[in-house]
């Protein structure tokens, strides 16, 4: 597969954390892959963005959910229930990205449908390179749903 081919992915970020999310966008604007990154900061903002509600009513299906556990609202988990139990956006694959190292968090997000857990990085150096790992994982092998409008 060449770069010509690579479609940018539409990727949903739920987090609440100003810090964290200027460090992701930061991430991934250096690892230069022209993905679409859209944020929400809770959880009720992204269930009504998935089912195009309200505000969102106009929003793109994203490829890719990135989602934190410890939110506002709703936390990551009910959030990951109710996108797993939604036929409609089910398929969607889930990526359980947050600072938690417990366990039974793991455990739980694997149960709960997260096609992955990935734990943030202290240091920007270390995000960065999670997240160029992370990118060309998901933009060059892995292969997501196609966004639907």
């Amino acid at each position: 597969m060449t770069h010509d081919t690579i479609q940018p992915i539409e990727i949903l970020l739920v987090e609440d954390n100003e810090d964290d999310i200027i460090l992701i966008e930061e991430a991934f604007a250096g690892a230069r892959m022209m993905n679409v990154i859209n944020n929400v900061r809770d959880g009720e903002a992204a269930l009504a963005y998935l089912r195009r509600e309200g505000p969102y009513k106009d929003a793109v299906r994203p490829g890719l959910i990135l989602l934190d556990i410890n939110m506002p609202k709703k936390n990551g988990f009910e959030v990951l229930e109710a996108i797993k139990a939604n036929p409609q956006l089910q398929p969607l694959p889930v990526i359980i990205l947050t600072t938690s190292e417990r366990e039974e968090d793991v455990v739980r997000s694997y149960v709960y449908g997260a096609c992955s857990y990935i734990r943030k990085p202290v240091s920007l150096e270390r995000f960065i390179d999670v997240v160029k790992q992370f990118e060309v994982y998901w933009t060059l092998v892995s292969r997501v749903p196609p966004a639907t409008s």
